[in-house]
Protein backbone atom coordinates (compact mmCIF):
# COMPACT_ATOMS: atom_id res chain seq x y z
CA UNK A 1 0.00 0.00 0.00
CA UNK A 2 1.65 3.30 -0.99
CA UNK A 3 1.37 6.08 1.89
CA UNK A 4 1.46 9.65 1.64
CA UNK A 5 3.66 10.33 4.41
CA UNK A 6 0.34 11.84 5.71
CA UNK A 7 -1.14 9.71 9.19
CA UNK A 8 -4.78 11.29 8.64
CA UNK A 9 -5.04 10.29 5.45
CA UNK A 10 -2.63 6.77 5.93
CA UNK A 11 -4.47 5.50 8.78
CA UNK A 12 -8.57 6.60 7.32
CA UNK A 13 -9.42 3.32 6.31
CA UNK A 14 -7.71 1.80 9.69
CA UNK A 15 -10.24 4.10 11.56
CA UNK A 16 -13.38 3.97 9.24
CA UNK A 17 -12.86 -0.17 9.94
CA UNK A 18 -12.73 0.22 13.56
CA UNK A 19 -15.49 2.34 13.89
CA UNK A 20 -17.43 -0.48 11.72
CA UNK A 21 -16.40 -3.15 13.73
CA UNK A 22 -17.33 -1.23 16.88
CA UNK A 23 -20.64 -1.22 15.83
CA UNK A 24 -20.71 -4.12 14.91
CA UNK A 25 -19.09 -5.34 18.45
CA UNK A 26 -21.85 -3.14 20.24
CA UNK A 27 -24.91 -4.47 18.37
CA UNK A 28 -23.65 -8.47 17.89
CA UNK A 29 -23.45 -7.80 13.99
CA UNK A 30 -21.44 -9.97 11.52
CA UNK A 31 -21.92 -7.28 8.69
CA UNK A 32 -19.56 -4.68 8.06
CA UNK A 33 -22.31 -3.40 5.56
CA UNK A 34 -25.37 -3.37 7.43
CA UNK A 35 -22.91 -1.42 9.88
CA UNK A 36 -21.93 1.05 7.00
CA UNK A 37 -25.69 1.36 6.53
CA UNK A 38 -26.23 2.30 10.46
CA UNK A 39 -23.80 4.50 10.69
CA UNK A 40 -24.66 6.44 7.37
CA UNK A 41 -28.03 6.96 8.14
CA UNK A 42 -27.66 7.96 11.27
CA UNK A 43 -25.04 10.17 10.43
CA UNK A 44 -26.87 11.48 7.97
CA UNK A 45 -30.27 12.09 9.70
CA UNK A 46 -28.50 13.74 13.00
CA UNK A 47 -26.64 15.78 10.40
CA UNK A 48 -30.23 16.89 9.07
CA UNK A 49 -31.77 17.69 12.39
CA UNK A 50 -29.16 19.86 13.47
CA UNK A 51 -28.01 23.55 12.76
CA UNK A 52 -25.81 24.28 9.82
CA UNK A 53 -23.17 25.82 12.19
CA UNK A 54 -23.69 22.84 14.44
CA UNK A 55 -23.41 20.00 11.81
CA UNK A 56 -19.93 21.61 10.84
CA UNK A 57 -19.06 21.82 14.56
CA UNK A 58 -19.95 17.81 14.92
CA UNK A 59 -18.12 17.49 11.56
CA UNK A 60 -14.69 19.18 12.43
CA UNK A 61 -14.65 16.74 15.00
CA UNK A 62 -14.91 13.32 12.83
CA UNK A 63 -12.16 11.09 11.55
CA UNK A 64 -11.61 12.65 7.72
CA UNK A 65 -13.58 9.36 6.32
CA UNK A 66 -15.98 9.52 8.62
CA UNK A 67 -16.43 12.92 7.92
CA UNK A 68 -16.95 12.23 4.15
CA UNK A 69 -19.58 9.87 4.59
CA UNK A 70 -21.61 12.52 6.93
CA UNK A 71 -20.95 15.11 4.08
CA UNK A 72 -21.89 12.81 1.15
CA UNK A 73 -25.32 14.38 -0.29
CA UNK A 74 -25.78 16.97 2.02
CA UNK A 75 -27.53 20.12 0.57
CA UNK A 76 -27.30 22.78 3.87
CA UNK A 77 -29.86 25.17 2.59
CA UNK A 78 -32.44 22.40 3.68
CA UNK A 79 -30.86 22.07 7.22
CA UNK A 80 -32.58 21.86 9.46
CA UNK A 81 -35.61 19.88 8.16
CA UNK A 82 -39.01 20.12 9.42
CA UNK A 83 -40.32 18.34 11.69
CA UNK A 84 -37.68 17.57 13.41
CA UNK A 85 -39.51 14.78 16.28
CA UNK A 86 -38.21 11.39 17.59
CA UNK A 87 -40.42 9.16 14.85
CA UNK A 88 -39.03 11.50 11.91
CA UNK A 89 -35.36 10.94 13.09
CA UNK A 90 -36.22 7.04 13.43
CA UNK A 91 -38.35 6.58 10.02
CA UNK A 92 -35.05 8.20 8.24
CA UNK A 93 -33.02 5.60 9.13
CA UNK A 94 -35.77 2.39 8.86
CA UNK A 95 -35.79 3.50 5.30
CA UNK A 96 -32.82 2.53 4.53
CA UNK A 97 -33.10 -0.64 5.83
CA UNK A 98 -36.32 -1.57 3.39
CA UNK A 99 -34.83 -4.90 2.76
CA UNK A 100 -33.54 -6.33 5.73
CA UNK A 101 -35.30 -4.27 8.44
CA UNK A 102 -33.67 -3.34 11.87
CA UNK A 103 -35.17 -5.52 15.15
CA UNK A 104 -34.67 -2.42 17.37
CA UNK A 105 -34.25 0.99 15.30
CA UNK A 106 -34.19 2.89 18.57
CA UNK A 107 -31.42 0.84 20.14
CA UNK A 108 -29.60 0.45 16.89
CA UNK A 109 -29.36 4.15 17.09
CA UNK A 110 -28.38 4.53 20.50
CA UNK A 111 -24.95 2.40 19.74
CA UNK A 112 -24.50 4.84 17.20
CA UNK A 113 -24.66 7.74 19.74
CA UNK A 114 -22.55 5.62 21.64
CA UNK A 115 -20.04 5.52 19.05
CA UNK A 116 -20.08 8.58 19.08
CA UNK A 117 -19.57 9.76 23.18
CA UNK A 118 -16.56 7.20 22.97
CA UNK A 119 -14.78 9.40 19.60
CA UNK A 120 -15.69 12.83 20.16
CA UNK A 121 -15.29 15.36 22.69
CA UNK A 122 -17.62 15.54 25.77
CA UNK A 123 -18.31 19.06 24.99
CA UNK A 124 -19.00 18.31 21.16
CA UNK A 125 -21.47 16.18 22.25
CA UNK A 126 -23.27 18.11 24.88
CA UNK A 127 -23.64 20.74 22.28
CA UNK A 128 -25.07 17.99 19.70
CA UNK A 129 -27.76 17.03 22.49
CA UNK A 130 -28.81 20.24 23.49
CA UNK A 131 -29.70 21.10 20.36
CA UNK A 132 -31.85 17.92 19.52
CA UNK A 133 -35.60 17.90 21.23
CA UNK A 134 -35.99 16.16 24.36
CA UNK A 135 -37.20 12.90 22.99
CA UNK A 136 -34.22 12.83 21.30
CA UNK A 137 -32.23 13.81 23.75
CA UNK A 138 -33.00 10.59 25.66
CA UNK A 139 -31.99 8.15 23.06
CA UNK A 140 -28.02 9.47 24.22
CA UNK A 141 -28.55 7.54 27.63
Amino acid sequence: MTTTGLATIDTAPQVFAEWLNALCHDLGWRENGRAYLLLRSTLHALRDFLTVDEAAQLAAQLPVLVRGVYYDGWDPSGTPVKPRNKSDFLARIEAHFDKTPLDDTERAVMAVFDLLERRVSEGEIAQVRHALRRPLQELWD
